[in-house]
């Protein structure tokens, strides 16, 4: 016969937060162990994928890390990821360039 496993918190539910495995001790014991939720990485807000470089955590534990681990030392560091950013200094780049066109062609129309 199988060896009855008591639940070691007070909740009963079979939730998210509450998952268990079995685990059998040195001391040839079974015992549940209470496992934490996953983890996800933080996302680029443009293409969506993970942000390298960033660890994946629970929320709760950014707030024990340093500051040097929760971002990239790049503009947009911990909040776009190194290609949409690239894409982005570009995109403002060639805006800056069709104005500068626009108005070459303005005073080019006024000469005339």
């Amino acid at each position: 016969m199988a060896q009855r496993v008591t639940l070691r918190k007070r909740q009963p539910y079979n939730t998210t937060s509450s998952r268990r495995r079995i685990v059998k001790t040195p001391g040839g014991k079974l015992v549940y162990h209470h496992l934490k939720k996953p983890a996800t990485a933080p996302k680029c807000g443009d293409c969506g994928i993970g942000l390298p470089g960033i660890p994946a955590l629970r929320p709760r534990q950014y707030a024990t890390i340093s500051k040097r681990q929760k971002t990239v030392r790049r503009a947009y560091g911990g909040s776009r990821c190194g290609d949409c950013v690239k894409s982005r200094i570009l995109r403002a780049f060639l805006v800056e360039e069709a104005k500068i066109v626009k108005k070459v062609i303005k005073s080019q129309q006024k000469a005339k």
